[in-house]
């Protein structure tokens, strides 16, 4: 125990210098370190006004420059090649383009200070940066900066001329025959890529070589192989005749009608269908043959009463049914024979639907002659004809101008006799006002609410007094209500010389009571006097002696069968005046006076003596 605690203290005082001596050496070698780490940093750190060396913008060395000489150096390199075009190549087109066409800048200012930004920060670290340069350049590219218009304009021009669909393969016929016609590859310019490679190729500054474009090359999305099965599907459409059999007769397609009535696929899944003119064509003919026409239940007037002449069912041929019928007749290698489908057809209103309107007898009617020259009869005959068989809804009301429509010359209405403000004179659609006054008239004796009504500007005689009734497209119009709660029927009956406006529906048996005023003159008709040079002087005579101004008015009464009044109305009429028109001769010649003496100057004597 005694020897350990002498021999202790002695081995540590002998370590605990050599460790001192172990610390101040690291302590060396790391400030050492240190300081050639800071002279290496300083030695490359150059000036912080410079870029570093190894720096290329666009690939130009700017190494040593300010950014102020890299910017200029670079603006003077892009102006040098401005206006010296690049060719570029895409397919078997090339295409030049200069910078300057496509206002194309690159942004120097910017792409310096990233090149500066590479090689800067504090003198050690700037200086360490810049070695790593030296090492491995940097290459900094610019933004470009071009006229997005003009450029997508150029690259759309160029679309045009590289740009080639590809052909798919398709199926022909020649005459009994299916051939294949092999398909095309296709090419399409890439538009996005190009323009970014055209927008780098100008901010470049190399020229010489081309520079290609970026396209796709487009197979055909059908090929030869994809069309076998179709094309043996449609040579044995077309390899014998097919029958089609109908209720009462047998029909025959040839292999020259079947092909042509055959449309060959251009799908790659798709299949043989019967379409085109010629199948139009044929299955036209066969619903002439097949078909019979469907007709809505009609209305059938004889005198009083109304008779519903029932509605006809018709059959037509079901087009898509029968001519795939057709095609699986002709596909097969066997049973060649194919059924018509026919459907069945209605039309209008039903049977059921016509007895449900109620329209059994007469509601109201009348009758009016008319004549006159024969534009104005055409004219009457033909209105008549477009209000004829309208259908009027319980609580709807009828307009004549509704169902006739403007009366113009392409309807086919003639010019003839028409009151125009007052006065008698040739228009298009005269006579119209007979088949609209009629109407009023049926109207009226029906007991209907008349809910617009004008008279003519003057005095008709051959209409009843005071129930006349003019139109005038559009303003002008005659309408009345139907308020019996049934449908009501409006016929035209036109005579040889009259004409009959009949309503029909469920009758009513109204009564109607009339009270007419008398025509009441309101002032003279106005007197228009005409010199007539083959009159005596002082003479006349009267070519038309006019009517006066006239007024009345026609009280209506309707009562139901049970005696209720259901309508209390009164119409007044007021009538312009015609002028009285007077032919007067001449004035007569003024009598001439006679002429007297002409009075002679005294001479001198005479005067003195008349002084005197």
């Amino acid at each position: 125990m005694s020897v350990r605690a002498t021999t202790s203290p002695t081995r540590v005082r002998r370590t605990a210098p050599a460790i001192r001596q172990g610390h101040v050496r690291l302590l060396a070698l790391a400030a050492a370190l240190l300081a050639g780490i800071l002279l290496v940093g300083l030695a490359f750190s150059g000036s912080p006004g410079e870029l570093a060396a190894g720096t290329l913008i666009a690939g130009v060395d700017v190494g040593g420059l300010s950014p102020r000489e890299a910017t200029a150096l670079l603006e003077r390199q892009q102006a040098l090649v401005a206006h010296v075009p690049v060719t570029f190549v895409a397919g078997t087109q090339r295409f030049r383009l200069r910078p300057d066409e496509l206002s194309v800048q690159s942004n120097w200012a910017q792409a310096v200070a990233k090149a500066q930004g590479q090689g800067d920060g504090m003198d050690v670290i700037r200086g360490f940066r810049r070695l790593a340069l030296r090492i491995f350049p940097a290459h900094v590219t610019p933004t470009v900066h071009a006229y997005r218009a003009a450029v997508n304009y150029e690259v759309g021009l160029i679309a045009q001329k590289v740009d080639r669909p590809y052909r798919p393969a398709r199926l022909v016929r020649r005459g009994l025959k299916i051939a294949v016609v092999p398909g095309q590859a296709g090419e399409r310019l890439d538009r996005q890529a190009a323009r970014k490679v055209i927008l780098a190729s100008l901010a470049s500054f190399a020229r010489g070589s081309t520079v290609a474009l970026p396209t796709a090359v487009q197979p055909p999305a059908v090929t030869g192989l994809d069309l076998g099965t179709a094309r043996a599907v449609a040579e044995q459409a077309i390899s014998a005749p097919v029958t089609l059999v109908t209720a009462r007769r047998r029909l025959q397609l040839s292999p020259t009608l079947l092909a042509r009535m055959l449309q060959l696929p251009t799908t790659k899944n798709g299949t043989p269908q019967l379409g085109g003119p010629a199948a139009d064509a044929y299955f036209a003919k066969l619903e002439r043959i097949v078909g019979k026409p469907a007709r809505s239940a009609q209305f059938a007037a004889y005198g009083d009463r109304v008779v519903i002449i029932p509605a006809v069912t018709g059959l037509a041929v079901d087009v898509p049914r029968t001519a795939a019928a057709v095609l699986a007749a002709a596909e097969s290698t066997h049973d060649r024979v194919a059924q018509v489908a026919t459907t069945s057809v209605t039309v209008g209103r039903s049977t059921a639907a016509a007895k449900a309107m109620g329209i059994t007898g007469e509601v109201g009617t009348y009758e009016t002659l008319y004549g006159g020259v024969a534009n104005r009869i055409h004219n009457v005959q033909l209105v008549a004809h477009l209000v004829d068989n309208k259908l009027i809804a319980p609580g709807a009301t009828f307009s004549f101008n509704q169902a006739t429509g403007a009366r113009t010359a392409a309807k086919g209405f003639l010019e003839a006799p028409v009151i125009i403000n007052g006065e008698l004179e040739n228009g298009l659609g005269g006579g119209v006002c007979q088949v609209s006054t009629t109407v009023f008239n049926a109207a009226y004796d029906a007991g209907l609410p008349i809910t617009a009504r004008t008279n003519h500007a003057l005095y008709i005689s051959h209409y009843p007094l005071g129930r006349d009734a003019t139109v005038d497209y559009p303003d002008v119009d005659l309408r009345f209500v139907n308020d019996t709660g049934h449908w009501l029927l409006l016929r035209t009956f036109v005579g040889a010389s009259s004409l009959v406006v009949t309503l029909y529906g469920t009758p009513q048996h109204r009564r109607v009571v009339t009270d007419t005023a008398p025509l009441t003159v309101v002032s003279p008709p106005p007197v228009q006097r005409q010199v007539d040079p083959s009159l005596a002087p002082g003479t006349s005579e009267v070519l038309d002696y006019g009517q006066p101004a006239t007024k009345t008015s026609v009280h209506r009464l309707v009562y139901a069968p049970d005696g209720k009044l259901l309508s209390d109305a009164t119409w007044y009429s007021s009538y312009q005046a015609s002028p009285k028109i007077v032919a007067v001769g001449p004035p007569k010649p003024k009598a001439k006076k006679p002429k007297q003496p002409a009075a002679t100057a005294p001479d001198a004597g005479q005067a003195t003596r008349a002084l005197q």
